[in-house]
């Protein structure tokens, strides 16, 4: 997920705890039916996370101070990577889907 601070309300709320962060990302993967191998949060330059194809999520340091609904939609981007590689309209559906839950 590209990073742009542009646009980007300012954060709601203090930062979260790396652990809380890696539960939300446990939570979520549980929901959605996806498995990962590792978390890893670090600082990114360009992106807010990445996914790789043999499961490795990467989450940006800043992220933890984002709103959580920004959090939110970037954990459920990356974990959607590990079922739809792309950005394709099954992607797309299901993202929307999980966003308005």
């Amino acid at each position: 997920m590209s990073k742009d601070h542009h646009g980007l309300p300012p954060s709601l709320e203090s930062s979260v705890p790396k652990e809380i962060f890696k539960s939300e990302v446990r939570s979520w993967a549980k929901k959605m039916g996806v498995e990962f191998n590792s978390i890893t949060i670090r600082p990114m330059t360009t992106k807010w996370a990445s996914c790789s194809s043999k499961g490795n999520l990467s989450f940006d340091t800043d992220l933890l101070e984002q709103p959580a609904a920004f959090r939110r939609k970037t954990i459920i981007h990356e974990l959607l990577h590990l079922k739809y590689p792309t950005h394709n309209k099954m992607f797309k559906a299901m993202e929307k889907a999980y966003l308005e839950q």
